[in-house]
């Protein structure tokens, strides 16, 4: 299924421009895309607040943007938590399990559904963090492997947006030092 994505939105743009940027951080290599990632809470009456932002390759171990993001939020602490959102809105102590579900994850990328190196699919961390949604830049290509992220995700009912207005960057990012 070929996705039809939405206009481009000043909602989404800002964030997506960020993803863009932290794609430019990742070391290309022949059997990868570069791809970035931004993780976005949006509190009732509240400004959306940047809570992690992670690349390809960024940690070690063969990674992945959505994963890196994923965990460098998931080690905040709760003091940590408290000063990226401050007023804290809510009247508990910030953990971040009570967090993702007002998550916005803005990738460059369709978040991958199966790893050729047997490491866990970005798709499937998302799904088991219980985030909100997920704006994808661009459908990933077939270079590699088939993916379904996107269907993966909406079938374990998160709300998959596709972005439109940068998809020609957000290839170009992900195909970065591969050869024609």
């Amino acid at each position: 299924m070929t996705p039809t994505p939405i206009p481009e939105d000043h909602e989404h743009d800002p964030f997506m421009r960020q993803a863009l940027e932290q794609a430019a951080f990742c070391e290309p290599v022949q059997t990868a895309f570069c791809v970035g990632c931004v993780l976005v809470a949006r509190f009732p009456d509240s400004e959306p607040i940047v809570l992690s932002k992670g690349f390809s390759r960024e940690l070690p171990g063969n990674t992945h943007a959505e994963a890196n993001a994923l965990a460098k939020f998931e080690s905040l602490t709760s003091l940590q938590l408290q000063s990226l959102v401050s007023p804290w809105p809510l009247e508990a102590v910030p953990v971040v399990e009570d967090l993702l579900p007002l998550v916005d994850v803005y990738t460059t990328l369709e978040p991958c559904s199966v790893r050729t190196s047997g490491l866990s699919a970005c798709a499937d961390a998302l799904i088991r963090a219980r985030i909100r949604r997920c704006i994808i830049g661009v459908q990933e290509p077939d270079d590699f492997v088939k993916c379904e992220g996107a269907q993966k995700m909406k079938d374990a009912g998160i709300e998959v947006i596709w972005y439109g207005g940068l998809e020609k960057e957000c290839l170009d990012a992900a195909r970065r030092g591969h050869h024609a």
